[in-house]
């Protein structure tokens, strides 16, 4: 399989960013759609709604499904889950996007801004698995694939920000297992991240980072599009990087990815040299 025409995806934290990038790439197959975020009102601070995003899906040739959900409410999530199956008759793919940051130390992280991370991050890739898998186990080839980090427990990835490492590689231990459990049942369930910092409304939070220095939000996206399209049988378990994604189905020239193709990239965080 080559394309995500007639799939279904369900895409959390879509109304911006790499979310909104995955889901309009998808879209260009010919794919549905559920922009599932909080975003429903235009942010003078942030761009984009759930509503914004399906019109540029429907624009982009897909079917687009706005769906305002904040996923660390259960009742929300079941809920968005069925409007999309009752839209497009089921759900074949599963993007965890969402995420919360927050980059201090222990001393200057509230309790509001842990548990804000602990219950997007980790307990919403949870739950929002949780809620997909009934309809992603009777898909032809069900996908889920979670924006997060390969595990690294080096201490250096901990000590400036260990409640955002924390939820972060949370996440990635819900692929873990629940790649475990679901890998050998067809579903292929990975983590992808990204080599550098990407132009998000993210880097905000990242002292230092210039946008200049960042690439897009495509790379992730064709990255993405790259994993989804594959079959799914006994293919799980996997924490891949974008560019090795992109190298390994023959795309050797990234410079159109670069904010700025004359500048130096910025490595993302928890990835090793």
């Amino acid at each position: 399989m080559s394309t995500l025409t007639g799939k279904t995806l369900f895409i959390t934290g879509a109304s911006r960013g790499i979310g909104r990038a995955i889901a309009l790439r998808a879209a260009r197959d010919g794919a549905n759609v559920a922009i599932v975020a909080k975003s429903s009102r235009p942010n003078p601070k942030l761009e984009g709604t759930i509503h914004s995003v399906a019109e540029e899906v429907e624009a982009a040739g897909g079917k687009g499904l706005a769906v305002q959900c904040d996923i660390r409410e259960e009742d929300q999530v079941r809920a968005a889950v069925a409007a999309t199956v009752d839209a497009f008759g089921g759900i074949d793919i599963l993007v965890n996007n969402a995420s919360a940051i927050w980059l201090k130390g222990v001393l200057d992280t509230p309790m509001k801004r842990y548990d804000l991370m602990q219950e997007v991050n980790a307990r919403g890739t949870f739950l929002c698995s949780q809620a997909c898998l009934p309809h992603l186990l009777r898909a032809r080839n069900p996908h889920i694939l979670s924006l997060s980090p390969p595990l690294n427990l080096k201490p250096k990835w901990w000590g400036p920000h260990t409640a955002y490492s924390y939820a972060k590689m949370g996440m990635s231990l819900m692929v873990l297992g629940i790649a475990e459990e679901f890998g050998p049942q067809g579903v292929a369930v990975n983590a992808l991240w990204p080599r550098t910092v990407i132009a998000t409304d993210a880097i905000r939070m990242i002292p230092g980072v210039d946008a200049a220095q960042c690439r897009t939000p495509d790379i992730v996206a064709d990255a993405a599009h790259a994993i989804l399209v594959r079959r799914a049988d006994n293919f799980f378990g996997h924490f891949l990087v974008d560019d090795d994604v992109l190298f390994a189905a023959g795309v050797t020239d990234l410079s159109h990815y670069a904010v700025d193709p004359s500048q130096p990239l910025l490595p993302d965080l928890f990835l090793d040299p």
